[in-house]
């Protein structure tokens, strides 16, 4: 009778250990599967979300005055070449990018932000290649140009949502439809010269 019970005991020991390595291996194969299904972020992704972090960071910076002034905005409109007293949404999506140790663009004039080859045009086409931290441009009819820039903070359909400069005296984010955006400029692509 002990013997049999010394078998069992051994058969119920090889049969507990092989179940416990089976769990073990198939937990361990989870874990891989895992680690395999979160890619990687690719070097310009993460340079995006850089980018978007720095201007969100900047959420609430106001004007002094309400002169396009004050330490904050000053530094802004410095980096471009430019004194207080001037318009500074472009100043400011140049300085976010020399945050993220990018030398370009730099230029506080909003056209200048958006050369040939690193523009695409607003519309259903573009929502589907604009990308967080590209440049976004609004034309002004009376002016016949663009007069307002900002960065693309995230796409959705057909709104983007922003982080912008010099909107009601400060750094603002809204939520715009595509519809009224005339022009992205990507300037993390690579361009021939």
């Amino acid at each position: 009778m002990a013997t049999m019970h010394y078998l069992f005991c051994c058969i119920f020991s090889v049969a507990l250990c092989y179940a416990l390595a089976v769990e073990h291996r198939a937990i361990a194969q989870q874990r891989v599967s895992a680690q395999k299904t979160v890619p990687e972020l690719s070097h310009e992704q993460q340079l995006r979300n850089r980018i978007v972090q720095l201007a969100v960071a900047e959420l609430g910076v106001r004007e002094a005055t309400g002169n396009n002034d004050g330490p904050q905005v000053e530094a802004y409109l410095s980096y471009t070449g430019m004194a207080r007293g001037n318009p500074w949404c472009a100043a400011f999506v140049c300085w976010v990018y020399k945050q993220a140790g990018l030398p370009q663009p730099r230029n506080a004039w909003s056209p200048a932000l958006f050369p040939r080859q690193r523009r695409y045009m607003g519309s259903s086409e573009a929502t589907k290649q604009a990308m967080p931290a590209d440049i976004f441009g609004i034309y002004n009819q009376r002016l016949g140009r663009i007069d307002h820039a900002g960065l693309v903070r995230s796409v959705d359909k057909n709104w983007i949502l922003t982080v912008e400069g010099n909107v009601q005296n400060q750094v603002a984010s809204r939520r715009r439809p595509v519809a009224t955006i005339h022009t992205f400029a990507d300037w993390l692509k690579k361009v021939d010269p």
